[in-house]
């Protein structure tokens, strides 16, 4: 019985089972002559035979790009139509659905700030977490948290890390915690570009930040665990955020320039936590 009929394995650009797979067969007259859905592990198999000659198959599934092959079918009945590989719609690409944990191991978070108008200062936060959520219908849906500690910054200077912490700053006292908390996420220019939209808390101000996000793809690591890589941009200015502190030197220029360049790479394991160990 598993000798005639249709097999075909659905598949993302990562090489995921896209379990809500529908395919549709159709003969050359355009005649509708087989409907299939995926299992589980986006499998799909049909015992029927179909008679021999040439057949259009398409496979569609919800928030991703129709994609067609063309299969031949012989004397035996049977059409493989091999794995077919499903982009996102609109060409966007995520990793699969489901929970996300930062792994702050193999994650950084860095600023880098202008120094006396000619040089930059590059910061780092060194404790911080966070969740990923990706929605399984519509991406857009997805949503990411993040808490960062806020005295764990780290320029490699102490005298400027102490005036960093201090209430000319972050007052990291009074403020121990930096969030982040997305508001929605929409496709940017290219199928693996994101603008997540959210708000920031620092400082004891909350306001709307934009990270501008690249996906960099999914992969198994060695500990038996599923990670996904993305890096992320943004720009902050110092007086959204109620630090308005600044030493002019000789000639007016800023000690510390009023713009801070954001830059995350981040790593996150698949689940709603990070493996022990």
């Amino acid at each position: 019985m598993g000798l005639t009929g249709l097999t075909a394995r659905i598949r993302t650009r990562d090489g995921w089972a896209v379990s809500h797979a529908v395919v549709t067969v159709t003969d050359t007259t355009g005649t509708q002559v087989l409907r299939a859905e995926a299992d589980a592990e986006g499998t799909v198999r049909d015992a029927n035979p179909l008679a021999p000659g040439a057949y259009t198959v398409i496979v569609t599934a919800v928030g991703y790009a129709p994609a067609a092959a063309s299969a031949i079918v012989t004397a035996s009945g049977r059409a493989e139509v091999g794995t077919v590989t499903l982009a996102r719609q609109g060409g966007t690409e995520l990793p699969p659905p489901g929970p996300w944990t930062v792994d702050p191991a193999h994650s950084s978070v860095a600023a880098v700030a202008q120094h006396l108008g000619i040089s930059s200062v590059r910061g780092r936060f060194t404790h911080f977490s966070g969740a990923i959520e990706i929605a399984p219908d519509d991406v857009t849906k997805s949503r990411v948290e993040a808490v960062i500690r806020a005295d764990s910054i780290d320029t490699g200077n102490d005298m400027r890390d102490g005036h960093l912490k201090s209430p000319d700053f972050l007052d990291v006292e009074r403020y121990p915690e930096i969030t982040y908390r997305s508001t929605g996420v929409t496709a940017a220019v290219g199928s693996d570009r994101w603008t997540v939209h959210g708000e920031l808390g620092m400082h004891g101000v909350v306001r709307p930040v934009d990270l501008d996000l690249a996906y960099l793809g999914t992969g198994a690591d060695p500990w038996g665990g599923t990670r996904a890589a993305f890096r992320a941009t943004t720009e902050l200015h110092r007086d959204d955020f109620a630090m308005n502190y600044n030493q002019v030197v000789q000639a007016g220029i800023a000690a510390i320039g009023t713009t801070l360049k954001v830059e995350l790479d981040i790593q996150a394991v698949q689940g709603e936590s990070l493996p022990l160990g």
